[in-house]
């Protein structure tokens, strides 16, 4: 069964590469979806599929790439969306 969550990651997460990182782990796992900086400095995420993948990104997002310093980690299910790939947004 199909899963959409928002994802919303703080800390030093811009200009870490966590965009592209987020990306590369999502398609890895199977998952469509967005990321995309945000004005406040976090980066959210919106992916789609099976649950098990998304709880193994939601567990990725925790660490991040490797010059990342996550803060917190904020997960909401949201309605299913059916994404085509998995998008960077500038």
């Amino acid at each position: 069964m199909v899963q959409t969550v928002s994802i919303i990651v703080t800390g030093k997460v811009q200009g870490v590469f966590y965009r592209q990182s987020t990306k590369e782990k999502a398609l890895e796992l199977g998952l469509t979806g967005v990321v995309r900086n945000q004005p406040d400095g976090s980066v959210f995420i919106q992916a789609s599929g099976p649950s098990q993948a998304l709880n193994q990104l939601i567990a990725w997002c925790r660490q991040g790439p490797s010059r990342a310093e996550v803060i917190s980690v904020q997960v909401e299910a949201t309605d299913p969306r059916a994404f085509i790939g998995f998008t960077v947004l500038r």
